[in-house]
């Protein structure tokens, strides 16, 4: 079991990583983004428009791809990252499909990772506190 976290938290954290690291180098060349169509142009347009989401967006992955990777704060990066990884596959249920053999098994790693940190959630779902 040990060995399967260690690989999934591996595998996770260099995806985030790639991701945030390619948004940025983008961003920073004024290379343009793959061209979209349809409501997945438009859901882009939206989240682009607000001037601050994406970039929110990729810092969160980056800092919880670096947790994964060197394996430091997993339980807090599996919670911080859960709606981004949801998100990401809801994005490519409803909007691009194409997508959905990476956002299926990141989802299915974020679970197995929360599963392996549960005993970190203990007091955090705890219905009463003292």
């Amino acid at each position: 079991m040990k060995i399967t976290v260690i690989i999934v938290r591996w595998l996770m954290g260099l995806v985030f990583l790639f991701a945030s690291i390619a948004f940025f180098y983008m961003s920073f060349k004024h290379t343009p983004m793959p061209e979209m169509k349809g409501n997945a142009k438009l859901f882009m347009d939206g989240l682009t428009a607000t001037g601050y989401f994406l970039t929110l967006l990729k810092v969160t992955e980056l800092a919880c791809g670096l947790a994964f990777v060197i394996g430091r704060f997993v339980p807090l990066a599996t919670v911080v990252i859960f709606p981004v990884t949801l998100n990401i596959l809801l994005y490519h249920a409803f909007l691009d499909p194409e997508g959905l053999p990476v956002a299926i098994p990141l989802m299915l790693g974020n679970l197995f990772l929360a599963f392996a940190c549960r005993k970190h959630y203990q007091t955090l779902l705890a219905a009463k506190i003292a």
